[in-house]
């Protein structure tokens, strides 16, 4: 029998362990060993309910286009758990000046494809606006170098858009900064498309004509998916699947080595453990502390992935204390607005489910690349700051009848220049050792659907069978 040892209790090692699982109920001669240093399994999805109210600390959603999150929730048997953003309400502001400014009807993802909204909106100065006309000329040009998204937007668009738009969504995002998130690997539709139509803009609007085209012989799909009872309903869902003696809790593992066809994992405090092979579905500063005596080169382009930390807060609200909020999911900041505030989301709007009628739940972001010192904040500072902002913002003065404070450190990777060929560089030298794989949201997606991806194609490669082929013909 396989004996394969899993580092990484997050929803990458989960689906890994999920997926090997499966392969071996269907008849595949492997085991698994899961280690988790921690005391909970699914790292940053984590759901908790306070007066009657559903709060995320973590995600809480994925993108419904991005299929291997439904495929798993499938296969799960929990896909009547699953729950759509309300998409009627989903409007998005931006904080110019201190006030609330709607993003203009046909923008997509910082490209205008209706000009008379744009045109008419005060989220751009005039000077902008006829950037943005004259960007339909832009002639089609090959990415010669890795650009940031900030040089690549601003090429098309101007600094103002970097500032309004594009760096305000890559913070909501990857908690990063759009002057050093690679185009290449964070955009790379946008760099397909200004190779192929020169204008950002033309090509948007024909994507987006091909959508509706679709969309017209199709229901439509909800932006956002979810579950009924959060997040954690995956992860929980997940576990109950698993052998329960596979799953070693509160075990740190201090390095794994080669050991003549397999792999020696030593554990701290606990000696070592044999196995073919391995799976390290851990953040890639850890895996590469891990891998340091496999191979220094593969351990020092894991470790030159960095990560941004952020800290998440909700607030809860009987409803007629919210009663001057706009319609919609909620607002992003821009840098320039000079607040740690990164961005706040009207969770009872975006997902009704999640609060009872009379009350409203607020989820405030902070932190990101550019202020890891927030981490270094007190709960009540953290409060009181956000609390600041939010009655400079959108006037709200109550006082929550609850808040939780949640802080992710180095918990989100961070693309930048270099990204995609650091990436090759690391997969080509896993290929060439034997009884390794990696997985995580260091290297192809940072989403719930993409880490679920990479622990399922990890499983895969160390399992040498087609975990989901093997699960079908059961």
């Amino acid at each position: 029998m396989k004996r394969i040892a899993i580092i990484g209790g997050g929803i990458s090692g989960l689906s890994a362990a999920f997926y090997l699982e499966k392969a071996h109920a269907a008849g595949a001669d492997i085991s698994y060993t899961l280690f988790e240093s921690g005391q909970r399994l699914g790292g940053s999805m984590y759901s908790d309910r306070v007066d009657g109210c559903l709060v995320e600390a973590g995600p809480d959603s994925f993108l419904t286009e991005k299929p291997w999150a439904l495929t798993l929730c499938k296969e799960l048997g929990i896909d009547d758990q699953l729950i759509g953003s309300n998409d009627a309400q989903r409007k998005t502001y931006i904080v110019v000046k201190g006030k609330l400014v709607v993003m203009p009807d046909g923008l997509m993802f910082m490209v205008p494809t209706k000009l008379v909204p744009t045109a008419l909106s005060p989220l751009f100065s005039w000077g902008t606006k006829l950037r943005m006309a004259r960007e339909l000329m832009h002639p089609p040009r090959p990415m010669e170098t890795d650009e940031t998204v900030g040089e690549l937007v601003e090429r098309h668009f101007g600094a103002e858009v970097v500032d309004r738009l594009a760096d305000p969504l890559l913070s909501g995002v990857y908690g990063g900064d759009a002057n050093k998130l690679s185009a290449r690997a964070v955009l790379p539709r946008f760099v397909e498309m200004e190779e192929k139509y020169g204008s950002l803009s033309r090509a948007m609007l024909a994507a987006h004509n091909k959508m509706r085209a679709m969309a017209s012989k199709q229901p439509p799909r909800p932006l956002f998916s979810s579950l009924k009872d959060g997040m954690q309903q995956l992860v929980d869902a997940i576990v109950a699947r698993l052998e329960p003696s596979a799953i070693r809790m509160r075990t740190r593992i201090r390095g794994v080595y080669p050991e003549g066809d397999g792999w020696r994992v030593a554990i701290d405090m606990g000696g070592n453990e044999n196995f073919d092979a391995v799976i390290v579905a851990t953040p890639a500063n850890v895996a590469g502390a891990l891998l340091e005596a496999v191979d220094s080169d593969l351990a020092d382009d894991l470790l030159g992935i960095t990560y941004s930390s952020s800290v998440t807060v909700t607030l809860g609200y009987h409803m007629d204390e919210l009663k001057q909020l706009p319609p919609g999911f909620g607002f992003l900041v821009p840098r320039s607005e000079g607040t740690r505030m990164l961005a706040c989301t009207f969770v009872h709007n975006k997902f009704p489910h999640r609060a009872p009628a009379d009350k409203g739940i607020l989820r405030c972001f902070l932190g990101g690349a550019r202020d890891e010192a927030v981490l270094n904040l007190t709960d009540d500072e953290i409060l009181d700051t956000v609390r600041a902002e939010l009655k400079k913002i959108v006037k709200l003065e109550a006082r929550p009848m609850f808040a939780r404070v949640y802080r992710w450190r180095g918990a989100m990777a961070q693309y930048e220049s270099g990204h995609i060929a650091r990436v090759e560089r690391i997969e080509k030298r896993v290929k060439e050792i034997p009884g390794l794989a990696l997985a995580g949201n260091a290297f192809h997606g940072i989403g719930v659907p993409d880490c679920i991806r990479e622990g399922m194609n990890a499983a895969n490669a160390i399992a040498q069978v087609s975990v989901t082929a093997a699960t079908q013909a059961r």
